[in-house]
């Protein structure tokens, strides 16, 4: 695990360019991005020093490809973007997306389960992943998909994730309704406290955007308008 304790206000304020880029994970999830549009993905997240490109499965293979000389990771997601898959599946999913190189694993939950209350197959979804995964060197993420969920259901999902063994808890897949709001990441680190990461997601567009989401608890960002916060 890196880079999941929280800042304080201080620290945000004095991170350097290349510090806050080190937080992004820059994102491409457009089910139609071309070969080419993925290859500029993963040639700007170089030049920018981010912690890691974001793309669908089918690209991982390429990605890891062409940033094997960098250090910038791999991350897919699984279970995407609406999370209603077997554990089965995605435990599968997993499996093939770490033998075609990646290193980092935003998985969706069972959100129906979340809502329900029925804490025991949250865990057992989020477990899927997590033990398809051990024995390797690959973050895992939890996205919650806090736009369709109660607040009772978003502390039910970090509590489940919490107790998987997962290494984040992510806000929103940016497929759904919303994005990442400051009360949902504050939510999401008071529950987890500084045991695992907090991701920020869906609406980052500005680096003020990108700020008061690490001053809220976040440790990881997902963005798409990379560019714009860097600038």
């Amino acid at each position: 695990m890196s880079n999941t304790a929280p800042l304080n206000p201080t620290q945000v304020d004095t991170l350097e360019t290349a510090q806050l880029a080190a937080r992004i994970d820059h994102t491409l999830l457009s089910p139609t991005a071309s070969a080419q549009d993925i290859d500029n993905l993963c040639d700007q997240a170089a030049n920018y020093g981010t912690a890691s490109v974001c793309i669908q499965p089918i690209w991982v293979a390429r990605a890891a490809e062409r940033l094997k000389k960098t250090d910038v990771k791999v991350c897919t997601v699984i279970g995407f973007p609406t999370g209603a898959h077997a554990p089965q599946t995605k435990a599968f999913e997993t499996s093939q997306a770490i033998h075609d190189g990646a290193d980092e694993l935003d998985m969706v939950i069972d959100q129906a389960a979340a809502l329900a209350s029925n804490t025991r197959q949250v865990v057992k979804d989020i477990a899927a992943v997590v033990h398809a995964a051990n024995d390797h060197d690959v973050l895992v993420k939890v996205i919650l998909e806090t736009g369709a969920l109660t607040d009772q259901a978003k502390v039910l999902a970090c509590e489940a994730a919490v107790e998987a063994g997962a290494d984040y808890v992510k806000t929103s897949t940016g497929f759904g309704t919303g994005g990442a709001i400051v009360e949902d990441v504050q939510l999401l680190r008071s529950t987890v406290g500084e045991s695992i990461g907090v991701k920020a997601s869906g609406g980052i567009r500005t680096r003020d955007d990108a700020l008061n989401m690490l001053k809220a608890g976040a440790t990881r960002l997902g963005a798409s308008s990379t560019y714009a916060i860097l600038s």
